[in-house]
Formats: structure tokens, C-alpha cells, sequence
């Protein structure tokens, strides 16, 4: 066995950072559920899919630890066996690394655990699946036996970046012997569990308590990680100042509190080799800010596959989850004033079953300028990027986004919710920013379906401005959406951390 079945909290030495001074690259286990582009549900998969590339230029080199949800073993081509363990939580357990969609991945193959039909967290019908405490705790502990102990092929982290709460239990095992951040993407997540799974899950009994991974009588796997981590990370400056409020911190805004000062908001970023309007072979036809021809095209095509009438009103676009947190509630109520403004909706995504329904029914109602797409379909997400004129964000929390962000690469201007990352990346198109020339989209607040739709009123007036929309894809367009930011601040976060 390349590892050990042993707790990860007995002693094993001194960390691997022990005795370093300061220094500038290493090596990072970086520990989700999902990661682009080999298995999605949300934004989540796309950063933990896209910071590898971001951080090799900078020295850092990360391999990514997943579950090897069914099918995707066979997928790795030439995968080693690294690590084993006869009984992870019910059974037999191995880690396989190999290269997948060039990412130097790691699969927890643990088929007891993932290989099952149904959704990565749910059932055949949207349940979440009962054992999902203990199949989040099996890769929380393989990510930490991985850090303390190294691979059989004699890797070892010199840095554990835990996301999320299926992540959670991993800084907690590894904590005082490998430097640890756990990166918040959705605090509204927070993987709870009863209390009378503490033995079962192999936690520590004695950390069963407020300051610890306690959570009102429960276990919960993001506040553990919260505690234990040496650093705390989330996907914008503004969510990470919102997660101290009651409003947004959904009970652990204390907590947050507590470690404000190992707190860091880091905006997530897009791979501009997948998300280039100029390059991208899933669109109609390429374009650029100095030539948008193709984008003329791309909005003819969209609105041929959606079935829609090209009434001389903007092309709006919906790429999302179908849930209230998306606002998408609010959408519904203003979209009668929407299409009585001659506007056109493209929706693609799946969710709520209410919402669904209201938007197939809307779609129904409103033929020719309503068209709508339950699921999710990547290259069509591509299609409606390039095509259409604004894309939609009216969430009520948003830690960062991305959907504004592939619609300022597209010149799709994005009008959105003031929260959160996507209160900072989009300038609003206020006079004073119109006049400066800065303007890339359109904020409202409160979050009510009256300011959304006065917003979606101020964007149909602006479309029908050509001098002023033209200039406003423009500097959508040169608004930097890539990694290299973000990629230089979770370099200095990992520095930080190792020089401790």
C-alpha cells in the first residue's frame, strides 16, 4: 500500500514546509468534487479545472484530487495505482494518477462510494444521496493521507487547497503538519451531517464543540475546514466582506468573523484558450472588438435554434441554474415587460421545478420570443454567448461568478445583481461611466423583480443607442477576464502560507 490506512492525525514529523524561508513555487494537492472538464455541475468545476494552467507559469504545480465518479477511470489512459486503502469507508480504495484533458489528475476509485447512477451529490430523482457525509469524508481523507504521507511514486504536497465543503474534513487531519487554505465558492453549501456520525466519519470527538467543527448540534464539513485551515480563501473581495453579514454568511458569520484576518477575496477567472470569441469552435462564426460580423451571424443562428422573431429588441440570454438564488424567480415577474419592449429570452438550464414549468410556460405563452432549453448542453452555452446581445444575472447572492464574465469576453453585456464577484466585475452603465467610457454592463439593486425590471428598461433604452451599445461591447470586451490576476494573489497566498 503506496499509503496508509492510519488516522491522519497521528504524528508523522515535521511538515514539508519545516525550516523554509522564503521561496516562490512548490507543489499543491488541490482536493473537489468536480473539475472541467471532465465532470461539471457549476463554476466550481471550471475554477478547479482552470487553476493548474494558471499556476504552473508561476512555479506552482498542482495535481487535483477527485472522485472517480462512474465511467471516469476508464478515461484516464495509462492511470497508475498510487495509494490504497483495503477499507475507506465501507471498502476497498485506490488513487489513480494520469493526465486527462492535459490536467495532472488523481481519482479517488472507491466504487462503493461513486460509482452509482443519478447526479454527483443526488439520486435518479434529485434526492442528495444519504451517504454523501461519508463519501466527501472518504475523499477528505485520502487528500489527507496524500499530503501527510506522499504517493507511491514519491510525490508529496507541499500545500493542501481544499474547495468547498467536500473538501472540508481535509485541513482539519492536516493541520500543524501540512499548510492548508480551503477555498469558499457557495458558504451556502455546507455539507451537514448528525452528530451521532462523529465516530463514523473518523472525526476527532474532541473538536465536537462551537469552536470547533460544531455546528448547532451537528457536524459540518465546511466549518470544520473554516477552523482548521491556516488560510481562508473565497472567489471576490465583495462576497468575502459579505460572509461576515447574517445576511450572507448563512450561520457562519461569526466564524468568518473570528478569522477575518485569514480571509482573502481572489476573483475567479476564465480560460480565454476555451472562452475566446476569436478562436472558439463551437460558435458560428469567430469575431473580435474590431470586427463583429460574426457576431451579427452567431445572433441570426440563435435565434433560428431557439425559434425566435428578431423584432428589433436586444437578444437577452439565460445560462443558469433554474433557482431563486439565481433570482430567476424575479425574471418571470418582469419578463411580460420584457417582451412587451420587443426583447427576446434565450434560457438554457435546469433547477426548480417551478421555475422550469414557468419558464416552459412563458415560452409557450410568448411564441417566437420566448424560447427555452431544460438542461445543460456546453456547446450550446457557447452558441448563446456568442449570439446574444445581454445575459442575465439577477442572483441574490453571487460569490463570484462566471457567466458575467464569459459574457464580457462575448460582448454580451451582462446585466446583473449588485453582490457579490458580480458587483466586482462589472462597471455599471451610470452616466458618469458613459461618459468616461468605462461602462461594460448594467447593476440594480435591491434585489426585487421592480429594480430588475427598471433595469431591464435602461438596457433596452441603451441597446437602442448604437453609438453608445458599440462602445459598450467594446470595453466589455477589453475587460480582463483571464487568470493572470487571480493566478499572481493565490501565488502569494500559497508564498505566505509556506514561509510561515
Amino acid at each position: 500500500m503506496a499509503g496508509s490506512a492510519s488516522s491522519p492525525e497521528a504524528a508523522a514529523g515535521p511538515g514539508p514546509a519545516a525550516g523554509r524561508g522564503a521561496r516562490t513555487g512548490g507543489q499543491v494537492l488541490s482536493v473537489a468534487s468536480e473539475c472541467a472538464p471532465l465532470v461539471k455541475t457549476g463554476g466550481l468545476a471550471d475554477v478547479v479545472g482552470a487553476l493548474p494552467g494558471a499556476m504552473a507559469p508561476l512555479g506552482w504545480h498542482l495535481r487535483t484530487l477527485i472522485p472517480a465518479y462512474r465511467g471516469l477511470s476508464a478515461q484516464m489512459d495509462g492511470g497508475t495505482e498510487l495509494w490504497s486503502d483495503p477499507d475507506l469507508y465501507g471498502g476497498p480504495a485506490r488513487v489513480l494518477g494520469g493526465k486527462m484533458a492535459g490536467l495532472d489528475m488523481l481519482l479517488l476509485d472507491a466504487p462503493h462510494l461513486f460509482d452509482r447512477d443519478g447526479s454527483l451529490y443526488a439520486d435518479a430523482s434529485g434526492a442528495d444521496w444519504t451517504d454523501n457525509p461519508a463519501r466527501f469524508a472518504a475523499l477528505s481523507w485520502a487528500a489527507a493521507e496524500i499530503a501527510r504521507h506522499g504517493l507511491g511514486d514519491g510525490w508529496r504536497p507541499d500545500l493542501l487547497h481544499a474547495h468547498d465543503w467536500q473538501a472540508g474534513f481535509a485541513p482539519l487531519w492536516v493541520r500543524g503538519v501540512v499548510p492548508s487554505v480551503i477555498s469558499i465558492h457557495n458558504i451556502a453549501f455546507q455539507g451537514i451531517a448528525p452528530a451521532r456520525q462523529v465516530e463514523a466519519l473518523r472525526l476527532p470527538p474532541q473538536d465536537f464543540h462551537p469552536e470547533g467543527y460544531e455546528y448547532w448540534g451537528q457536524i459540518s464539513a465546511l466549518k470544520a475546514g473554516l477552523v482548521a485551515a491556516d488560510a481562508l480563501s473565497t472567489v471576490s473581495p465583495s462576497y468575502a466582506a459579505e460572509l461576515t453579514t447574517p445576511e450572507f454568511g448563512f450561520g457562519l458569520e461569526g466564524v468568518i468573523r473570528a478569522r477575518r484576518e485569514a480571509l482573502t477575496g481572489i476573483l475567479n477567472g476564465v480560460d480565454e484558450t476555451v472562452w475566446n470569441p476569436a478562436t472558439d469552435p463551437q460558435i458560428p462564426a469567430n469575431f473580435t472588438a474590431d470586427d463583429m460580423t460574426g457576431k451579427q451571424v452567431s445572433a441570426r443562428a440563435l435565434r433560428e435554434e431557439f425559434g425566435l422573431d428578431d423584432q428589433g429588441g436586444p437578444l437577452f440570454i439565460v445560462v443558469s441554474r433554474l433557482t431563486r438564488q439565481k433570482g430567476l424567480d424575479l425574471l418571470l415577474e418582469a419578463l411580460p415587460g420584457l417582451v412587451a419592449r420587443g426583447g427576446q429570452l434565450a434560457v438554457l438550464g435546469s433547477g426548480e421545478p417551478d421555475l422550469q414549468e414557468g419558464f416552459l410556460r412563458s415560452a409557450a405563452r410568448h411564441p417566437g420570443r420566448v424560447g427555452v432549453r431544460i438542461g445543460y448542453d456546453e456547446a450550446l452555452s457557447h452558441r448563446m454567448f456568442a449570439g446574444g446581445d445581454v445575459v442575465l444575472v439577477p442572483s441574490r447572492f453571487e460569490p463570484c461568478g462566471l457567466t458575467q464574465l464569459y459574457g464580457l469576453a462575448y460582448g454580451t453585456i451582462p446585466l446583473v445583481a449588485r453582490t457579490g464577484g458580480l458587483a466586482d466585475t462589472v462597471i455599471d452603465a451610470n452616466d458618469a461611466a458613459i461618459r468616461a467610457g468605462v461602462a461594460t454592463g448594467a447593476q440594480f439593486a435591491p434585489v426585487t423583480a421592480d429594480a430588475l425590471s427598471m433595469a431591464l428598461r435602461r438596457v433596452s433604452a441603451l441597446y437602442h443607442q448604437p453609438a453608445i451599445w458599440q462602445r459598450m461591447m467594446r470595453q466589455a470586451m477589453a475587460h480582463p477576464v483571464g487568470w493572470d490576476a487571480s493566478a499572481r494573489d493565490y501565488a502569494a497566498l500559497y508564498e505566505k502560507l509556506m514561509t510561515r
